[in-house]
């Protein structure tokens, strides 16, 4: 499958911020939470050159990072734009595997809702659905898998426009059975790294960032 252009991510971005000025005029809020976290999960098959299986690996856990964009549909409730990247080794004795390293990108859209109450910690739930883009080092190419994923947690509010926000998530992308992932075509060294050990790959992820409102 052919990975999201640059240009893409770009439109994404730039199609939620286009919506702030509307957004101004109706009284709406627009936040954004830069985050930090740390993942775990994915795993798949590796093979050699000629397609064979020869290990299961893992991707190994390791620090993430990414930004949170929200546009409010009410006082209790937005709109959500996210990005969550980790580039982490393969958990492989295999020289060859534990070489290379691996970056797992979530481009989501979706919905956060909060369940405020007279509480000062204010439980919140978010669902979202997009893409999960695959790419190495070492001249391999890139996949991109529909996803989808499912996070909870706390707000933490400061003041009206500053808070802390740590939360927990899970995404589950979706994988044909057997599907080749980074490969590289053409000469010698022609042939993909890794095939999906089933239909799903999971991954949690735990965050801590702060949160602006404007």
């Amino acid at each position: 499958m052919r990975s999201i252009s640059p240009r893409v991510r770009a439109a994404a971005l730039l199609a939620l911020l286009a919506a702030v000025p509307a957004a101004y005029a109706d009284g709406a809020r627009v936040e954004f939470t830069p985050f930090v976290g740390y993942r775990l999960g994915g795993g798949f098959d590796a093979q050699d050159a000629d397609g064979t299986v020869t290990e299961s690996v893992d991707l190994e856990d390791g620090s993430s990072w990414g930004i949170d964009l929200g546009l409010y549909r009410d006082g209790s409730s937005f709109y959500e734009l996210l990005y969550s990247s980790q580039t982490v080794g393969l958990d492989s004795r295999t020289p060859e595997l534990a070489g290379v390293d691996v970056t797992t990108e979530y481009y989501q859209f979706g919905g956060t809702t909060f369940f405020a109450g007279e509480r000062w910690l204010v439980p919140y739930l978010s669902l979202t659905i997009g893409a999960t883009r695959f790419s190495a080092d070492g001249g391999y190419g890139s996949d991109t898998k529909f996803s989808a994923s499912l996070g909870g947690g706390l707000r933490l509010p400061f003041t009206d426009n500053v808070g802390a926000t740590l939360g927990v998530r899970g995404y589950l992308t979706f994988v044909e059975s057997d599907t080749d992932f980074l490969c590289v075509s053409g000469g010698e060294g022609a042939g993909c790294l890794l095939k999906s050990s089933g239909s799903t790959m999971f991954q949690a992820e735990a965050t801590a960032g702060v949160t602006f409102r404007f």
